[in-house]
């Protein structure tokens, strides 16, 4: 019998910073792009973003159905997405809006977020399949490299326009990276036949059931301070300006640090790293409780502190997740549409929730606001992500031992109650 070839792990790290470069990033440009070009208003962009977000949620389960029906073509249908996705960009960035400029974004974010979506559940569901081929400790070696690749890949997207001069040149290199990406990760799509064991299983395993609650309460404070950053930096810190720097911080940071959590779980276990990540996470946040009007240095600690706590969540939970996959529903594509969907649902969740709680309390952005409604401000980016942190360490540290691998203890495979 003839053995797979060892998985080219560079491979799956250019690819997913090609997957970043069109995710987070995109949120930055498209909005600020279109109202500069087209005088299109933010209220439109946002309530276009909104209903395109629900709308994405929505249909993950059925692109998670469509990846593991397409599994055996699982590189053509890849290679198929990644040029819509490129298609979009282009349409977004460098062609004149042939239409209304409102119905036009709508357009070509669909085809964006769509293909970013299947890529992504393709993306994550490959790695459940090639993680053996990398040996001991594989699920946690694959996501190093890919959630670095992708860290570095939202901090070039972030810095691109400047550094690109402008927005045209940023799509057009997104379609170079886009082709280098696909030919890079040619054969990584190829694999063993496995049965697709459908969403059943997933929902049907308690241990899948707890990680996708883990997942839920611990994207969901990324979630709120996304939602809420903006508004923070301009108004809370007063700090105009410096949203592009933070964010760039926040990134780098995380990036730098994804390698290092990665290396400490396969030496101390998974668990315990990932609830270390999170006790730094919560002290960021509340440290934020504490900062008002020209607080730079503080907030840019708290931006590093919370970015390598970042680095924790995108690179451990995963690989826990992609783990129990590989147990209990080997082809992963349903798995990982429900991940997919749990992730997105928070941020759907965070602008319903947080944004008309901040304007009962009297607060308007850009304006100069009261004591009272700045620290409502404050009580939301810094307090409910600590509270629903602490959420998330809960439900890990309840979860069953024999789900979380470590190098000293192999995984349980008996039925985990």
């Amino acid at each position: 019998m003839t053995l797979a070839p060892s998985p080219r792990l560079p491979a799956f790290a250019l690819f997913g910073a090609m997957l970043a470069a069109a995710g987070l990033p995109l949120y930055m440009h498209a909005p600020k792009f279109f109202v500069d070009q087209y005088g299109v208003s933010l209220a439109a962009l946002g309530a276009v973003l909104f209903g395109l977000r629900l709308f994405d949620v929505v249909q993950d389960p059925l692109l998670g159905k469509l990846a593991a029906k397409l599994r055996a073509q699982r590189g053509t249908s890849v290679a198929l997405a990644v040029g819509t996705m490129a298609i979009g960009m282009v349409g977004l960035f460098a062609v004149t809006a042939p239409i209304a400029p409102l119905w036009w974004f709508a357009i070509m974010l669909t085809l964006v977020f769509t293909a970013f979506s299947y890529l992504t559940i393709c993306f994550y569901a490959q790695g459940v399949a090639v993680a053996s081929g990398i040996g001991e400790q594989g699920h946690l070696k694959l996501a190093r490299w890919r959630e670095t690749g992708a860290l570095l890949g939202i901090c070039a997207a972030a810095a691109a326009p400047v550094l690109l001069g402008g927005y045209t040149g940023f799509a057009l290199a997104f379609v170079i990276l886009a082709i280098t990406a696909v030919l890079a990760m040619g054969r990584e799509w190829q694999g063993r036949d496995v049965p697709q064991s459908g969403l059943g299983v997933v929902f049907g395993d308690p241990v899948a059931r707890r990680l996708l609650l883990v997942a839920l309460a611990n994207s969901a404070p990324v979630a709120v301070s996304s939602t809420l950053f903006l508004f923070f930096v301009e108004d809370r810190l007063g700090l105009p300006g410096w949203e592009g720097p933070f964010l760039l911080l926040f990134f780098l940071f995380a990036a730098f640090a994804a390698p290092f959590w990665s290396r400490a779980a396969e030496r101390f276990g998974t668990r315990p790293v990932l609830i270390f990540g999170m006790i730094l996470s919560i002290a960021a946040f509340a440290y934020a409780l504490m900062l008002g009007t020209g607080d730079l240095v503080p907030f840019a600690v708290i931006c590093a502190a919370s970015g390598i706590a970042l680095g924790a969540d995108m690179t451990l939970l995963p690989a826990l997740f992609a783990k129990r996959m590989e147990e209990i529903s080997p082809g992963a594509a349903e798995g990982f549409s429900l991940w997919s969907f749990v992730s997105k649902m928070t941020l759907a969740i965070a602008a319903v929730a947080l944004l008309p709680l901040l304007e009962t309390s009297g607060y308007v952005p850009g304006q100069v606001n009261d004591q009272a409604a700045l620290w409502t401000l404050s009580l939301l980016y810094g307090a409910v992500p600590c509270v629903l942190k602490l959420v998330a360490i809960a439900l890990l540290v309840s979860t069953p031992s024999a789900a979380i691998q470590t190098p000293s203890t192999p995984l349980n495979k008996r039925r985990l109650t």
